[in-house]
C-alpha cells in the first residue's frame, strides 16, 4: 500500500482557485470533468482511492511551491517541473507535456508574428511564477520587460483592455482563453518544443514525501495502459492544435 495520507483513508487533492478548463470544467474538480480532474482521480483509483475518498482543496500556485509543510497530500494546477522548482517540493513524473504558445488580440503589435524576432517590440504578460513568464525573458527577450501577473486572471483581464499587446500561456490554456474566454483574440501561434519550451507538467507534494514513489507509480501505470492518452484525447483534443512560431 502507499505511504500514509494527511488524513487517514482521505487523499486531499489541492487545484487553482479558481481552476480553469480545459483543465477543470466548471470549477468543480469533484466533478472529475476536464483533463487534470479526470487525472487527479485515475490517479487516485491506481493508488487505491476511490472517488469519494478524494478531498479537494484550494491553492495558490506560488503558495504551493514554497518550502515547507502542506495542507495537501498533492497539487494539480499546470506545474511545469524545473530543477529550481524542486529544491523546494517533489515533483511526480509528468502526466502532460505541452508547449507555450501566444494570445493577442486583432490588431495589436503582435498579430500576424511568425518568429521570434517578430515579438521583440511587442508589450507581452504572463503569470508570476510560470514558465511562460521565464520563456519571455530568456527566450523572445523583448525590449520592455514582460508585465507580470498574480494569476491568469490578472494576465487575461490585462489583454482583454488592450494593456499588453499579447500574453503567454501554455497551449491548451491559450487555445480555451482564444476560444471561449477572450473575443477577438486568437493563438497566434505556439513556440517549437526544441526551444526549451516543452514543459511536463507533474503533481507537487512536499518535499520528500513519502507518497511521490506511489504517484510515480501510479502515473506510469496510467501511460504504459493508454488510459492517460484516452484521458487527453477526451479533454485536450480541441486544445493542441496551432500555428509554429519558429526561432528565425
Amino acid at each position: 500500500a502507499c505511504a500514509a495520507t494527511l488524513e487517514d483513508g482521505v487523499l486531499t487533492i489541492a487545484t487553482g482557485e479558481p481552476a480553469f478548463e480545459p483543465w477543470v470544467v466548471n470549477d468543480d474538480p469533484a466533478s472529475g470533468e476536464g483533463f487534470e480532474a479526470a487525472v487527479a482521480y485515475a490517479v487516485a483509483a491506481e493508488m487505491g482511492y476511490d472517488a469519494d475518498a478524494v478531498t479537494w482543496v484550494r491553492t495558490d500556485f506560488n503558495e504551493a511551491i514554497q518550502p515547507g509543510a502542506k495542507n495537501f497530500d498533492m497539487n494539480i494546477q499546470q506545474f511545469s517541473i524545473t530543477e529550481e522548482r524542486a529544491e523546494n517540493i517533489d515533483f511526480s513524473l509528468p502526466y502532460y507535456t505541452t508547449n507555450q504558445a501566444i494570445v493577442a488580440l486583432e490588431g495589436s503589435a503582435a498579430e500576424g508574428a511568425t518568429t521570434i524576432a517578430d515579438l521583440k517590440s511587442a508589450k507581452l504578460g504572463a503569470q508570476v511564477g510560470t514558465t511562460s513568464l521565464a520563456f519571455i525573458t530568456e527566450v523572445i527577450q523583448p525590449d520592455q520587460e514582460p508585465f507580470v501577473y498574480n494569476d491568469n486572471v490578472g494576465a487575461k483581464a490585462a489583454l482583454e483592455a488592450n494593456q499588453i499587446d499579447a500574453a503567454v500561456f501554455d497551449l491548451p490554456t491559450a487555445l480555451f482563453v482564444s476560444a471561449v474566454e477572450i473575443e477577438g483574440s486568437s493563438v497566434i501561434g505556439q513556440f517549437e518544443a526544441e526551444d526549451a519550451t516543452s514543459d511536463g507538467f507533474g503533481f507537487v507534494l512536499e518535499q520528500d514525501s513519502e507518497l511521490t514513489p506511489c504517484v510515480d507509480s501510479a502515473i506510469t501505470t496510467l501511460t504504459e495502459n493508454g488510459e492517460l492518452e484516452a484521458i487527453t484525447d477526451e479533454w485536450l483534443a480541441d486544445f493542441i492544435d496551432a500555428p509554429v512560431i519558429t526561432a528565425e
